[in-house]
């Protein structure tokens, strides 16, 4: 990704591209409900332990931005672009993304005393700056596997064994993994306390704790790092096509299988984002992966099938821009939230429209939040089929 530039896009992975549509499609359904009082229970979160659809959307996307990191990092080293360069490039990713997730935090008020720095866009960022820089040391699976299994094991044991200042010793009647009392809530309250201190900004998407805080960005490279050593499984030309698809199975039945073992000692957790919580959502993306693999690039239903490839192609749409679909889809809501409506100016554009279309005419109001978001995502997939029928990919 070189700045902001529109560039033509490059040969990619069907399957990949596929999968990453379905995931950014569904992450836009989850966060535009018709109304935060009528969620269609599939699509909520888990309200601590446990895990929900809604819940595997962010980690399959993790999981597939690290799928491509072979794919670009070894273009550019093939072409003899040199490490540093390299290097220097990841970085401005890394702080084009996270000026954008301000921004979008920012907008439309600009109350920047009210910022809050964590969220989905920093941890895509730090994600993908930390292991980008990693797979260029190493570009060996083993390594890679062998960095992955040790932040699982490390991760779990910072969060079972490592004392809490202010809370005693693990293991005496004190919840290390409540919401506000575990390692990762804890810093998340001495950054949140230093940033307000010296930015004058920094709150916290919770008061004592955040999902997305700053030492979850560990295991969440586990998460990439999955993703990756599937990207290396496409990559790799002495392999099969049908042996690559049999690989992620097998991959994603074990990763499945250890992650809900493990669930019973430390429990699958999205906002902690818990070892076991990264053996299963990256399991469930290998087994969906390798299913598209199959379908898309193996037995091409697409080419047989007129529905099969209206679907893909929508698909492609989503995941070839799916970073400009996520931050679309965020600025054209809260636009949508601040805008009075034409008729009623004591209701947004948003509540309007849900409540005028939707909610007035479906009598149960699960069903009439749900369509909205259905019909809010077909909406956001306009502008980006203009951007695929030109064959462009906006890289930020």
């Amino acid at each position: 990704m070189t700045g902001s530039a529109i560039i033509p896009a490059a040969p990619r992975s069907v399957s990949i591209d596929a999968m990453r549509g379905a995931t950014i499609a569904f992450m836009i359904v989850v966060n535009t409900p018709g109304s935060w009082n009528h969620v269609w229970p599939l699509l909520e979160h888990a309200p601590w332990n446990g895990c929900r659809p809604a819940d595997f959307v962010f980690s399959f996307f993790l999981f597939l931005m690290g799928c491509v990191i072979p794919f670009a990092l070894d273009r550019r080293l093939a072409a003899g672009e040199s490490r540093a360069k390299l290097a220097g490039h990841i970085a401005r990713r890394v702080l084009l993304l996270i000026a954008l997730k301000l921004l979008l935090s920012a907008y439309p008020h600009f109350h920047l005393g009210h910022l809050r720095l964590f969220g989905v866009l920093t941890r895509i960022a730090l994600c993908y700056g930390l292991v980008a820089l990693l797979y260029m040391a190493t570009r060996k699976p083993l390594p890679l596997l062998a960095v992955t299994c040790g932040i699982l094991l490390g991760w779990w044991l910072m969060l079972c064994a490592v004392p809490i200042p202010g809370l005693g010793l693990p293991g005496r009647d004190v919840p290390l993994l409540d919401p506000q009392a575990n390692l990762a809530a804890w810093l998340d309250r001495i950054v949140s306390h230093w940033t307000l201190r010296v930015l004058h900004t920094g709150i916290l998407y919770e008061k004592t704790w955040d999902p997305e805080g700053l030492l979850g960005t560990l295991p969440a490279c586990a998460s990439v790092l999955s993703g990756v050593l599937a990207g290396q499984a496409f990559r790799n030309r002495n392999m099969s096509a049908r042996h690559r698809t049999l690989l992620l199975l097998a991959a994603g039945l074990i990763s499945l299988a250890l992650g809900q073992a493990w669930g019973m000692a430390m429990p699958i957790n999205k906002a902690l984002w818990t070892s076991s919580f990264v053996l299963v959502t990256s399991g469930a993306a290998l087994l969906m992966l390798a299913a598209f693999d199959w379908a898309f690039d193996i037995r091409r239903v697409q080419d047989d099938s007129r529905i099969a490839s209206h679907a893909l192609l929508v698909l492609r749409v989503f995941g070839t821009n799916a970073i400009v679909a996520f931050l679309l889809s965020g600025f054209v809501v809260k636009t949508m939230m601040v805008l009075p409506a034409p008729a009623d100016t004591e209701h947004s554009v948003y509540t309007w429209l849900y409540t005028r279309f939707f909610a007035f005419w479906i009598p149960s109001p699960d069903l009439a939040s749900f369509l909205f978001a259905v019909a809010f995502t077909a909406v956001m997939a306009l502008p980006l089929a203009v951007l695929y029928r030109r064959n462009i990919v906006i890289r930020l």
